[in-house]
């Protein structure tokens, strides 16, 4: 079968544009040998083909033999990358300052010390306006070794400033390295489990913050640290669903980027996540004015050449500002409006399949199925909330917890009552096995178990009794998860008012505005 998804060449195919086709031809070509040619055409062959399908590549190219084909492919991969390498991007920092470096061994192998050290010197000088701790310490071990095997004479006191600036980079390196694990670490947490669940999460992220948060990160000047800082700050707040610490620290980490503006074109994918989370913060404070000004000031972000002469800040961007609109039409109760947005969601999926990772997907569907559900078409709801529950996976458990229990509501609304007893115990064991059960959802459970029971016209005092229950967790913070994923309390007033979810919250929208 084909598989579009695994082989590493045709993925790097795919992501090439146009120019940089052509570029790859006339590199491959430039001494027109004849495994050259071979590896043209077997390149021109994969460029072709929409799945990757090595039988198929095989029989449409009979010059290319099996045996061969391993050999080939590893020569293709070589040659393209090489060929990317000589497109020079006079913008990338990590480009210039490699270059730099390759000149400055350069001239030390010919035996031109002083003017080796006069790169290095400008190397230095670049490094440290653009915070490249890792070039700024390889240009102090260059020099160090220069000055131990050959007398330069190029300054006094020469062997004390490098060993005193060799310390101070290494120090700060050692304090990025131990901020970048904790942030990863907590960004990890968060990708396998999802929000704190219960107190014994609660515990366990404090004591693990306590024991690996360096006491000297307090005082940090440095961007890394800085940065990572406030990213550890900011997933360990957003798990324990501390919305307004998340907010707070989200915007330091913008902030940073707005200070030294230098610095997006460094670290870009940094600055769109920045962004992401800040939407994300103004979403979880209910805050549509504000994340609708932050999405216009990231749609014009979108239209620079650093994101649309990128694929990777393409893609990013492309995730990020979706997933922004549809929580904007969310919180103002736009749900039918929000579904206009999903055939260019589809179409994007579909284009970027090769390099979106299934986390990114799944969190598509369950917002989109969201939509259906909130303007009252639960079939599609069902529909999208299917292809999660069906995906194997153990990202993000608590997304499958919630997409089952989204799922069963579905079916509920559907009438599909055959099925309601066999997915409510499902679900519960699938809950209960992840650890997942909060008290809304035990309630949720009973109020379910008991309507089996219950005819219509006695429903609606079961939807009040149920209604009156939860509005006594909504202030209790392991019980927030609950209710960010599924708006349980917006569902049951519109089910004792008899109009849909997205009427509900539009009201509770428009009151808001008035205040």
């Amino acid at each position: 079968m084909p598989n579009r998804s695994t082989d590493a060449l045709f993925q790097l195919i795919k992501s090439l544009e146009k120019s940089e086709k052509r570029n790859f031809k006339l590199f491959a070509r430039r001494n027109s040998a004849t495994e050259d040619l071979k590896v043209i055409q077997l390149f021109d062959a994969l460029d072709k083909m929409g799945d990757y399908d090595e039988a198929a590549l095989l029989r449409k190219n009979k010059t290319i033999s099996k045996q061969q084909l391993s050999n080939l492919k590893s020569n293709l991969y070589k040659q393209i990358l090489s060929s990317l390498r000589i497109i020079k991007d006079e913008n990338n920092i990590d480009i210039q300052l490699h270059e730099q470096m390759d000149h400055a061994r350069i001239l030390y192998n010919k035996g031109l010390y002083h003017q080796s050290l006069k790169v290095l010197d400008r190397m230095r000088e670049t490094a440290r306006a653009y915070n490249q701790l890792t070039y700024l310490q390889q240009v102090l071990f260059f020099e160090k070794k220069i000055e131990a095997l050959f007398i330069t004479r190029s300054m006094q006191n020469r062997a004390d400033q490098l060993s005193l600036d060799s310390n101070a980079v290494n120090a700060q390196l050692s304090l990025v390295n131990k901020l970048s694990n904790l942030s990863l670490q907590l960004y990890s947490w968060y990708i396998q489990h999802g929000h704190a669940r219960n107190r014994k999460d609660e515990n366990e992220l404090k004591e693990y913050l306590a024991n690996h948060l360096p006491e000297e990160a307090k005082a940090a000047t440095g961007f890394y640290e800085r940065l990572y800082l406030y990213q550890s700050y900011c997933w360990y707040s957003f798990i324990r669903q501390d919305f307004i610490q998340y907010y707070r620290n989200t915007q330091r980490w913008v902030d940073l980027f707005n200070q030294q503006p230098e610095m997006i074109e460094v670290e870009t994918g940094n600055y769109i996540k920045g962004m992401h989370n800040l939407m994300g913060a103004h979403f979880d404070l209910l805050n549509p004015k504000k994340l609708a000004e932050t999405i216009e000031q990231f749609e014009r972000f979108a239209h620079r050449k650093l994101v649309t002469q990128n694929e990777n800040n393409r893609i990013l961007v492309f995730i990020y500002l979706y997933t922004s609109k549809i929580n904007l039409c969310f919180l103002e109760g736009r749900f039918t409006d929000g579904l206009k947005l999903v055939p260019h969601i589809e179409e994007k999926l579909k284009e970027f399949e090769l390099y979106l990772d299934r986390h990114r997907v799944l969190v598509f569907y369950y917002k989109i199925a969201c939509l259906y559900f909130g303007s009252g078409n639960n079939e599609k709801a069902v529909l999208y909330l299917s292809k999660i529950i069906h995906q194997k996976t153990s990202l993000r458990t608590d997304l499958q917890c919630y997409a089952r229990l989204l799922h069963l509501i579905a079916h509920y609304e559907l009438g599909n009552f055959e099925l309601l007893e066999y997915l409510t115990k499902s679900v519960y064991r699938f809950m209960a096995r992840m650890d997942s059960l909060s008290h809304v959802e035990e309630e949720m459970f009973k109020f379910l178990r008991r309507s089996f029971a219950v005819g219509a016209r006695t429903l609606k005092p079961e939807f009040q009794k149920l209604l009156s229950t939860l509005r006594q967790y909504e202030g209790n913070p392991l019980e927030t998860r609950a209710f960010a994923y599924l708006d349980v309390i917006s569902w049951l007033e519109s089910k004792i008012n008899g109009v849909n979810v997205q009427d509900v919250i539009r009201t509770k929208y428009n009151q808001r505005r008035k205040v």
